[in-house]
């Protein structure tokens, strides 16, 4: 069997400009021109190979950004949105009609659940919320109406891991699709591989990595990127949560950098999180011997790119958990903000933020407790340093005791 390096497939890519460039040229157009009628015509019915027709229907550096994620990902195809909800939407407003359901993992991204849980029902789909980590579980949710199972490779924000390979036997079992939800763990995981029909990611986050754009992505067979973007009846063609071409060449510029940055932020999150947990604190990441699934989740990364950038820490209470973030910042440590994968350190307390459309008692149930704060770390050059300055500010507010040198 072929040894699958994602980095490698990005890299094994060539485009130049127009002119020679080593980058690719930017199409700053909205629309094209035509030598003849019958031309625009073949283009319009997706007859016309290297013809562009309207740039919602696809655009040159939008088609370079897909392919190279496509490879990344190792599917046939890609189709870049807006944002992360631009890709999730029309994916399953495309697998799902009046009268389908949906079998979800029950810890997601915030805006992902009210989707499903507010939105969906509009057009008479539901959707059935399990614990993901339970497989009977899952199992027992999908009935005849069942049409897509989906869950993120990490979850957003308590960093459950799905077991892929077992989840889509289980959608093969009953002709459903699963849709997995890549955006925590690029490079490291490749959800494809593992069986998965449509991969999704928020090239917001890790992908791009800079906090200064907003993306999204679909990775899937050719004949599925087809159906979205198809004329008539494609749901992110008529939604229209087209990715302007500026922003496209942005995030394939970064893409580049993507294995660097894995590996740092992968490298100081486990630093970290062992210290935090040799502290005593209550730590989560998948890459500790303590978290229920990190025999699992070992089994399933590109050992290279390590566990990921997440970690989560719990305080006690919200009160706490806030007075440490403020401190953190004032002392530089990292930002009090949504989203993940910059550079610097970011941190949010989730259930008051990115999960906050969940309801409390849901909270609850799954084990999203108010003192919780997600990190994404960092890409701090000497992590050591970093641990040390964050120690002190959680002995100064006594989330720590001061260690007695005798």
């Amino acid at each position: 069997m072929e040894h699958f390096n994602p980095a490698d497939k990005i890299q094994d890519l060539q485009y130049f400009g127009e002119f020679g460039g080593v980058n690719p040229s930017i199409s700053d157009s909205s629309t094209y021109t035509f030598l003849s009628a019958k031309k625009m015509f073949d283009t319009f019915e997706g007859n016309a190979e290297g013809c562009y027709l309207y740039s919602r229907h696809s655009s040159p550096m939008n088609l370079y950004l897909g392919e190279a994620l496509a490879a990344m990902e190792g599917t046939e195809s890609a189709n870049v949105a807006a944002s992360g909800m631009g890709a999730i939407t029309p994916v399953l407003l495309q697998l799902c009609a009046s009268g389908d359901e949906i079998v979800s993992s029950r810890t997601i991204y915030g805006g992902t659940y009210a989707f499903m849980k507010n939105m969906l029902p509009k057009w008479n789909i539901k959707t059935h919320f399990v614990d993901i980590t339970k497989l009977e579980a899952v199992e027992q949710a999908i009935n005849k109406n069942t049409k897509v199972l989906y869950c993120e490779t990490v979850s957003n924000p308590l960093l459950e891991v799905a077991d892929i390979a077992s989840l889509a036997a289980i959608a093969k079992k009953h002709n459903i699709k699963l849709v997995v939800d890549n955006t925590f763990s690029p490079l490291s995981v490749a959800p494809a591989k593992l069986g998965a029909d449509v991969v999704i990611h928020s090239l917001t986050k890790f992908i791009n990595g800079s906090s200064d754009t907003v993306g999204g992505v679909v990775c899937a067979s050719q004949e599925f990127i087809n159906d979205l973007k198809n004329v008539n009846n494609g749901a992110s063609m008529l939604l229209g949560p087209t990715m302007d071409s500026l922003r496209s060449s942005s995030i394939l510029k970064n893409l580049r950098t993507l294995h660097i940055r894995m590996k740092q932020h992968s490298c100081n999150a486990m630093y970290l999180a062992q210290k935090f947990e040799n502290d005593g604190l209550k730590v989560v990441y998948p890459g500790l011997a303590s978290h229920p699934s990190h025999v699992l989740y070992a089994g399933m990364i590109n050992k290279e790119y390590g566990f990921g950038g997440m970690m989560t820490l719990d305080v006690g209470t919200l009160e706490k958990a806030n007075e440490l973030m403020e401190l953190l910042q004032n002392r530089n440590l990292g930002y009090l903000a949504v989203s993940l994968g910059f550079y610097k350190t970011l941190f949010s307390a989730p259930g008051t933020s990115t999960s906050s459309e969940i309801p409390l008692e849901e909270q609850k149930e799954m084990g999203l407790s108010d003192g919780l704060i997600r990190f994404s770390i960092g890409l701090d050059n000497d992590i050591e340093r970093t641990y040390s300055l964050m120690k002190a500010c959680m002995i100064e507010l006594c989330i720590l005791e001061p260690q007695v040198v005798s």
